[in-house]
Parts: C-alpha cells; structure tokens; sequence
C-alpha cells in the first residue's frame, strides 16, 4: 500500500511539473503512456526489453557461477589468493567503459562480446564477497563434518553452502544492479538492439517522450525482479541464522 501510495504522489508531482513547464524536454505521463502502448501494441517494446533480459541473464549468469568458484578458492587457499589478488585489483579499478571497448575491438561487436564485457565488470565483485565469505567459514562447523564423515557434495549443502548464503545474497544483488547499468552502456554502444540501443536512438533525436518511455518500462523490470527474485532470496539466505539463533 505504502509503495503504491508513493507511486501516486510521483506521479501526481510529475504531472503538475510537466503541465508548469510545458516543454517537450518534460513529456507528461499521459504522452509517456501512450508511447508505451503504442511500442507495446507493435511490440517494439517487448522485443527491446527480451534482448536486454537475455543479456543480463547470460552476463549474470557467467560472471556469478565463475566468481562464486575462484571467491571460494582464493577464500579457501592462500596460494590462490596472493596469486589472484592483483588481478582482482585490476579489475576492481577497471572502469566499465574500458571493459566494454576492448571486448568490441578484441572480440567484435557481437553478442559474445557484450556478454563478455557485462561478465567481466561483474565478475570481480562476486569473487570478493564470496572470498571474505568463504574466510569467515566456522572451524567448528568444519569439525563437525569431520566427525560425521560428511562427503564432499555433503559438506558442500549442509555446511559450506548455508554460511556462505548471506555473503552471496549480497553478491547477487549488488550483481543484478551493477550488471542493469553495464548492458545498457554495452547496448548503447555496440548493439543494434535492446533498451540501450533504444536509449541512444532517441537521444540523437531529442525524443524524450521514448526516453521516458523505456526507462519507465526498464524500471518497472527492474522492481519485479527486486520483489519476486532478489528479497525473497535475501530471506531465505538468511533464514538459517535466525534458526540458530
């Protein structure tokens, strides 16, 4: 309730601003919700939105399965980490904009490279969270394991996986947020399709009623995904806590 009521004092605010400064520069909503009907009817708007979808979840899905595996191996194994820590630096203080131009030139402008670029500027910051995770892993629990003669895939669910749940809770938001902006940037640049894309076009034209549009669409993928994927996984990381507690 709270959500839909601060919804409709935005809404409210903007269309008031927009009616006050009566410049092309402030579409209102009414011209905003035409336009995204218009696009959705023709189904431009789906169609941009799939590819971006697509994009982030194969970018997402790279970089987490990847970082998730070498956070847990430099956490777990001082060899490993002093070996890939500068690395890590590097692509900690890389800007984006780096990333993404060197896998268009290196790689092409292709789908690859805008998976690649996306993953890569993700990666980094799953391996961090899942290192300091892994590092913080109990002895005791480990002990435990021992006594019980747990197997590998064993230990893994019932002790490694349930302490490291909050660390990648974390990882996945901070990745599904980090991994929004990138594609759009990656789409702007070198795609032919997709929001970002979309985004680009319609600033050589001044055309901020789509400006509007697409962004409001992206957005409102943006909150679904926060309310049905991202918190109700927050919660089930951290349920095992509260039990134990």
């Amino acid at each position: 309730m709270a959500r839909l009521l601060s919804l409709g004092v935005v809404i409210v605010l903007w269309t008031v601003l927009a009616a006050a400064v009566d410049s092309p520069l402030l579409p209102g909503p009414v011209a905003v919700g035409e336009a995204l009907l218009r696009d959705a009817g023709s189904l431009a708007l789906p169609y941009h939105l799939a590819c971006t979808l697509l994009r982030v979840i194969a970018a997402f899905a790279v970089a987490f399965s990847l970082g998730m595996a070498a956070g847990f191996a430099m956490g777990k194994w001082g060899l490993v980490d002093r070996i890939g820590d500068p690395w890590l630096v590097i692509l900690l203080n890389l800007p984006a904009l780096v990333t993404i131009i060197l896998a268009y030139v290196w790689i092409g402008l292709n789908e690859t490279a805008a998976v690649v670029a996306v993953a890569l500027n993700k990666f980094p910051n799953v391996v961090v969270l899942t290192r300091e995770g892994t590092r913080a892993l109990s002895p005791e629990l480990e002990d435990v394991a021992q006594v019980f003669c747990l197997s590998g895939p064993a230990r893994i669910r019932h002790i490694v996986l349930p302490q490291l749940a909050p660390y990648l809770a974390a990882a996945f938001r901070s990745g599904i947020s980090i991994t929004w902006k990138i594609v759009l940037v990656v789409e702007l640049i070198g795609r032919p399709n997709g929001v970002g894309f979309v985004l680009g076009s319609a600033f050589s034209l001044f055309d901020m009623v789509t400006i509007f549009a697409y962004s409001i669409a992206f957005i409102a993928i943006m909150l679904a995904v926060e309310s049905l994927i991202v918190q109700p996984l927050e919660r089930n990381a951290s349920s095992w806590r509260r039990q134990a507690a």
